[in-house]
């Protein structure tokens, strides 16, 4: 079977999840707790304006009715408006808006376990039953056990207590630009001609200033979403080099004098890297679970706090929308993640 055969196979098979996926997402909306006809009114709406509205907004049709129009506008992509808290405003539109906040968060919480959970995994690996491994082993188990919430509440309360050169010893309000508050959505407008702007290589303008600010207002947050991931990538990588460097191929390398850095490099790191595959992947269902709690903690105005507001204020389209998209980016994910498999490791097949 070729690659793509077995990524049109696999595409195929999604069907039937996104369709259950989608099935749930409608049962969850039209049976939850909040009615969006009493969200959009408010307190003042009589009985006739929502007995008008809800004609209008078609929630007087019979359930099966409304279950297959929901259906047919997620598959054909029209994802509507938003009915409460962006009224009259395309999903679309708003998702164009807010995702560059999320997909810049995501981003730095990806990038910070990829750089310090893995090269403390391979470091505990190589030096098994060490200090530096004993240091890492235990810090990862503790990392993990924090959960996100408690870890963003923790962290804000630490680096809120540094102003003015606090008990930590630094202030981290004037480390590197200068910010204002710890919570807030980052700078995006980074890119643009002007004042300071560096043009790079490729001709993009780059105002650095607003680009310190960005990383240095993201840092915190991206620690707390790529905590878990992180601490999962050392404890994984501890684990997957000492498997590797014990295997047959590993001492036969040895056997024929081959140099301990070659070894490393080509023999133990790349198949170390092979069950570090669905943990780096499953980094974007973290980041779509997490994301809203993160985001609403530290006042970024991404997709997650989107959609929290959506579903606690009852506007059914934009968080149904919100919901599909989701499912699709996990969905994408996993047929990446299947695809990358076979790069890494050859020996697996598209049969099995």
């Amino acid at each position: 079977m070729s690659r793509w055969h077995y990524f049109f196979k696999r595409l195929l098979l999604t069907v039937p999840v996104l369709f259950l996926v989608m099935t749930i997402i409608f049962v969850a909306l039209r049976m939850g707790p909040i009615d969006p006809v009493s969200a959009i009114l408010g307190p003042e709406g009589t009985g006739g304006d929502a007995a008008a509205l809800r004609q209008q907004l078609g929630l007087d049709q019979p359930l099966w009715r409304q279950y297959i129009d929901f259906m047919i506008n997620l598959i054909t992509f029209d994802l509507g408006q938003s009915w409460v808290i962006h009224r009259g405003r395309t999903v679309e539109e708003l998702v164009m808006i807010f995702a560059p906040r999320t997909l810049w968060l995501g981003f730095w919480a990806i990038l910070l376990p990829l750089f310090i959970g893995i090269p403390l995994g391979f470091y505990a690996g190589l030096n098994p039953n060490s200090w530096g491994d004993y240091v890492a082993s235990f810090g990862g188990i503790v990392w993990l056990a924090m959960p996100n919430f408690w870890l963003a509440i923790m962290l804000l309360t630490i680096l809120r207590r540094t102003d003015g050169g606090g008990f930590l010893g630094f202030d981290w309000y004037e480390i590197g630009p200068s910010v204002d508050s710890l919570i807030g959505t980052p700078p995006l407008d980074f890119i643009a001609p002007g004042e300071g702007s560096v043009v790079l290589g490729i001709g993009i303008p780059i105002d650095l200033g607003t680009l310190a600010v960005a990383i240095k207002m993201t840092i915190p947050p991206a620690l707390v979403l790529g905590s878990a991931s992180m601490a999962t990538e050392l404890r994984i990588g501890r684990t997957a080099i000492l498997e590797t460097i014990n295997s047959n191929y590993v001492e036969t390398a040895k056997a024929k004098g081959l140099p301990n850095r070659l070894i490393v490099w080509k023999h133990v790191f790349r198949n170390a890297l092979i069950p570090l595959v669905p943990v780096i992947t499953n980094e974007a269902f973290l980041l779509i679970g997490g994301s809203v709690i993160v985001e609403v903690i530290f006042g970024i105005n991404g997709l997650g706090a989107l959609f929290f507001n959506a579903a606690v204020q009852g506007d059914l389209p934009l968080a149904g929308a919100l919901l599909f998209i989701f499912t699709l980016v996990i969905i994408l994910m996993n047929i990446f993640q299947d695809l990358l498999y076979t790069i890494l490791d050859p020996r697996v097949g598209y049969d099995t």
